[in-house]
């Protein structure tokens, strides 16, 4: 059974574009990306669409759909409103290239700048024993497939272009909560995720952890523990009185975790 469509795609690039409609055939039980792989096939062979693995592990096909973040390879047919018009475009946080694919590459430049995971000096391979209470809040932070839809809809950058120099994003911040978090990782990057990743713009509205495909819990389980280890690194008396007589920083305190229930 197939029904007639009507998409409404955002077409152009980085200097000028605007809304064209097609109308293309939809099948039952289809989603947003085969649609538009059909609207290439049939009218449009020029359209230019960012996708990897059609299976929602990839994070490559992020657009935004009737105005809302999404995977388009996660977005059925049957989840928007019938008989209404589908508008496409691209996310909007990041500069266009063309059509639908945007240029995320500020986000990789990011990446490097995190200290990468550091384990003690005289730990050798093999030497790590760690339970799954452990890993448990560095793990579920491992489900990132970087579609950086969280970046995309965080307001700090969103409304507020002149912030993008100074403000990571909730995808990088919770890449530094889970290296903080990580038992067998000595490093101290909570400064760095306050003077250099702008942590401090965060207002944890969770419009971050309400896009996410992967239901991570970035807000409660990332970057409110990772604000309170700022805070006990910067304000803790003790971690103070540390500091001033030469003793090595990193006082940890652990903070309660919310359960991830989207799976």
């Amino acid at each position: 059974m197939s029904d007639e469509a009507r998409f409404r795609v955002w077409r152009g690039d980085g200097g000028a574009g605007g809304l064209v409609e097609y109308a293309v055939e939809a099948h039952e039980g289809e989603v947003v990306l085969d649609v538009l792989h059909r609207l290439q096939a049939t009218q449009a062979p020029d359209l230019a669409v960012r996708w990897n693995c059609k299976a929602g592990k990839c994070g490559s096909c992020s657009m935004e759909i009737n105005g809302r973040p999404r995977l388009a390879c996660m977005t059925r047919m049957s989840m928007l409103p019938p008989g209404e018009p589908v508008t496409v475009t691209p996310i909007r946080t990041f500069p266009v290239i063309r059509d639908l694919v945007c240029d995320v590459s500020e986000n990789y430049l990011r990446a490097r700048q995190i200290p990468s995971f550091t384990p003690a000096p005289q730990t050798r391979p093999g030497d790590f024993r760690m339970t799954q209470d452990d890993v448990r809040r560095p793990q579920e932070f491992r489900k990132c497939i970087e579609c950086f839809l969280c970046n995309n809809v965080c307001h700090v950058t969103r409304d507020h272009e002149e912030n993008r120099p100074h403000f990571a994003g909730p995808r990088y911040l919770m890449r530094v909560a889970e290296l903080e978090m990580h038992p067998e990782d000595t490093a101290d990057r909570r400064m760095i995720a306050q003077d250099a990743f702008g942590l401090g713009y965060c207002n944890i509205t969770k419009c971050c952890t309400e896009v996410c495909p992967e239901h991570i819990r970035i807000t409660d389980n990332a970057l409110i523990p990772l604000k309170e280890r700022v805070a006990d690194r910067r304000y803790d008396p003790l971690v103070w009185l540390g500091r001033t007589i030469g003793l090595r920083p990193g006082l940890r305190r652990d903070t309660p975790v919310v359960p991830n229930t989207g799976f």
